[in-house]
């Protein structure tokens, strides 16, 4: 069995970031979260993955490498245009051959991984297995209908949907999918759609198993979205300290501090990472942070937020929440100072703050 990751859009709803950089690239607890994608699927056994890639191919291609890493084969599948999910499954045919696979979205995250699902695939043997879970906003997702356990509709982004079950992420397919690709036509958005294809698929006469997700999911398309990402994943992390901190800093909860990091007067309250050689001076860092690599945080207050590597921020007379700051970029103070700050900072961007 053979994974597919798809990691060639836009980004466009995490815009300014994604000007510079691929949205699969942006880092949720201190891991790009592509890497979740390439990790689950090593951790199912899956050995040879192809990469869908688009304008981002050199950042994405340069991240990855050729999958030593991992101790698995990544192959690169270029991607014209983002002209939709089962489009790229279109274009993957000639890597993926007669195999079944695993689709995997680039920007989504699956707590529980996909281990126990590839293994009921595998057992089973339907034509596609998807996985679903209860949303509230379902007319934001592509949606299923089920009827006695079965899949009988999926409909994209429904205006008035038949249900609350929305597509997650993460589709297994054997070969007859590529009939499925060649026979739907583009949709009112020009593109081709994965959920066209799976109804083509139940059309057919094709066995589409269901698989209701019980752990959390999320889809990383949106700020809000990384950061609750981000919490989820350090809800579950065990501290380490490689560091230095003084004597007059506390750390208190769990906390991973990396080599080379400086920690003087401050207070770290975990869950939070701080990415190597990163100086933290007379501040406070709260719950649900990430602090990626070579970072100066002095004389400032920041929690539930994602800060990219080589920012810094210094002498902030308020505190800093729920924000994404971008990579190379500057806060400080710049009087008169207001009560507070929510801040979405794209790379190498500097910002005098009054």
């Amino acid at each position: 069995m053979k994974g597919l990751i798809l990691s060639g859009g836009k980004g466009t709803r995490l815009r300014p970031l994604t000007f510079t950089q691929a949205k699969q690239l942006v880092p949720v607890a201190n891991k790009p979260v592509l890497f979740y994608g390439i990790e689950a699927l090593v951790e199912a056994g899956i050995k040879d993955i192809g990469i869908v890639v688009g304008d981002t191919r050199d950042e994405i291609k340069a991240a990855v490498g050729d999958g030593k890493k991992w101790g698995i084969r990544i192959q690169f599948i270029e991607q014209e245009a983002p002209l939709g999910l089962a489009h790229a499954v279109k274009i993957s045919e000639s890597y993926l051959g007669k195999d079944s696979f695993v689709m995997y979205l680039g920007d989504n995250i699956l707590k529980s991984g996909i281990k126990s699902l590839v293994e009921e695939f595998q057992e089973r043997k339907p034509n596609s297995l998807i996985l679903l879970t209860e949303v509230p906003q379902p007319q934001m997702f592509g949606v299923a209908e089920l009827k006695e356990g079965k899949v009988v509709r999926l409909v994209e982004k429904p205006k008035k949907p038949m249900s609350n079950l929305a597509l997650v992420g993460v589709y297994m397919f054997d070969s007859h999918v590529f009939e499925a690709v060649k026979a739907i036509k583009p949709s009112w958005r020009n593109e081709l759609e994965i959920t066209d294809a799976i109804q083509h698929l139940i059309d057919q006469g094709y066995d589409v198993h269901p698989h209701l997700v019980t752990g959390w999911w999320k889809d990383t398309g949106k700020i809000e979205d990384i950061l609750e990402a981000n919490r989820l994943i350090l809800e579950s992390i065990t501290g380490q300290i490689e560091g230095s901190v003084d004597s007059t800093s506390q750390i208190k909860g769990e906390v991973i501090i990396e080599k080379d990091v400086l920690v003087r007067d401050s207070i770290i309250r975990g869950p939070a990472i701080i990415g190597a050689k990163t100086e933290i001076t007379n501040s406070y860092i709260g719950p649900f942070t990430s602090i990626q690599d070579r970072c100066k945080i002095i004389k400032a207050e920041i929690e539930h937020s994602i800060v990219m590597e080589g920012s810094e921020i210094r002498d902030i007379g308020s505190r800093i929440d729920e924000s994404l700051i971008g990579r190379e970029a500057k806060i400080y103070k710049s009087p008169p100072k207001p009560s507070a700050y929510r801040l979405v900072v794209g790379d190498k961007s500097e910002i005098g703050v009054k």
